[in-house]
């Protein structure tokens, strides 16, 4: 990833504007951002299939045109996919970056697991309306959900032929279903 050291927030949206590629910004970095596989496009494209299916009229689904921005840590970024509850909050710094989505996910790449499943989630993991995080796996029929409970985060893990269920919002995920469109064993 190429990255700019010791931009401001102006700075960064300023490229966002010009680039036809999408970028995170964090601590003054700008991190142009891997592009997607048909796989990935597919795999985010039936998970916000599903979710849009299931969730209350009071949610609403996003695809990664939505960024986020994460104000206890300072990142803005694209998740695959996001649901907000209710009204949206914006970032006073960027005011098309939501603040308060309930849901978050990621579809992992050779490039982007680690970070997926480590430092970004720790950063999702600040987000006080945030109850639940999903990972779909690149390489397997394998879904991550990380949820907040009242015990602090648990993670769970489903394979092919199960389904997951969220706690918050209500929701079931066919695995299976979500890889169906793809090559992925």
């Amino acid at each position: 990833m190429g990255r700019r050291v010791h931009a401001t927030v102006q700075e960064y949206l300023a490229v966002e504007a010009r680039s036809d590629l999408k970028h995170e910004y964090y601590d003054g970095e700008i991190f142009a951002m891997a592009g997607g596989t048909p796989e990935h496009a597919w795999l985010a494209a039936q998970l916000i299939g599903q979710l849009g299916n299931q969730l209350p009229k009071t949610c609403r689904v996003a695809s990664s045109d939505l960024r986020v921005s994460i104000e206890r840590t300072g990142l803005l970024t694209y998740p695959d996919a996001s649901v907000i509850r209710g009204p949206p909050t914006f970032d006073a710094r960027e005011p098309h970056a939501v603040t308060n989505p309930l849901v978050l996910a990621e579809v992992t790449s050779p490039s982007s697991e680690d970070y997926d499943r480590g430092e970004k989630l720790s950063h999702y993991k600040q987000i006080i309306a945030l109850a639940c995080v999903i990972i779909l796996s690149h390489t397997a029929r394998r879904l991550t959900v990380v949820e907040r409970t009242a015990q602090g985060w648990a993670t769970r893990e489903f394979r092919g032929g199960e389904t997951a269920e969220l706690l918050q919002p209500s929701l079931r995920l066919e695995v299976d279903a979500l890889y169906a469109v793809t090559s992925i064993p």
